[in-house]
């Protein structure tokens, strides 16, 4: 049986109920998009298992997609230091459901809210709306921000300050095409480059030796 996220309930519903109402209105057409547009919403909001690994001091990717940018920074807004930023764009295709990258304590969530640019545009991670969580993980303070994007334009963040998460384990979604961004550790070993494809909870995106 297929996992999927709460989040699509009201979607994959409104969708059911419509097919419904075609089919007994004799309308095939309307029947035949809205159900198309039904497995859609079943497809799109699916959240499959993961299994992180075994190894410690490791960051996981935070998202299904691809990886788009990997550089050093400044992140002067909650860490304050120096950090390797990792950006992953999450096409339609792609499972939206985010992971936690490391262990640790919700130290703050912030929402921003901003603009719907193209995800994939540098631009869009410091101007569209988005919400910034800092966990506090043995590894040192991270900074995770999902951000929405044209289509995408609604994060959602299910943890609050305080809470505990495990590696790999969900926090969120962003409904629809969209990105998320990781700030991690400059003493960190980044794992992965530009046009790599990672999957959220299992794909190691970064060591500390």
């Amino acid at each position: 049986m297929i996992k999927l996220a709460p989040e699509g309930y009201p979607f994959i519903g409104g969708f059911f109920f419509l097919s419904g109402l075609f089919l007994l209105g004799g309308l095939t057409l309307p029947f035949f998009l809205s159900t198309l547009l039904l497995l859609f919403m079943v497809f799109f909001f699916r959240d499959p298992e993961r299994t992180p690994p075994s190894e410690k001091d490791i960051f996981v990717a935070p998202a299904d997609g691809k990886v788009i940018l990997v550089k050093k920074v400044f992140e002067g807004k909650y860490l304050k230091k120096d950090t390797w930023m990792l950006s992953i764009f999450m096409s339609p295709l792609d499972v939206h459901v985010n992971r936690s990258p490391q262990e640790g304590i919700v130290k703050k969530v912030i929402h921003n809210r901003g603009r719907f640019i193209a995800a994939y545009n540098d631009e869009a991670s410091l101007k569209n709306e988005n919400i910034e969580m800092v966990l506090e993980t043995p590894c040192g303070d991270i900074l995770v921000r999902q951000v929405a994007g044209f289509i995408a334009r609604r994060a959602v963040c299910r943890v609050k300050e305080g809470d505990r998460l495990r590696l790999g384990q969900r926090y969120g979604i962003i409904k629809f095409s969209s990105r998320l961004d990781v700030y991690l550790p400059v003493e960190a070993e980044i794992t992965v480059k530009p046009s790599d494809r990672v999957k959220a909870g299992e794909t190691v995106i970064g060591r500390i030796r």
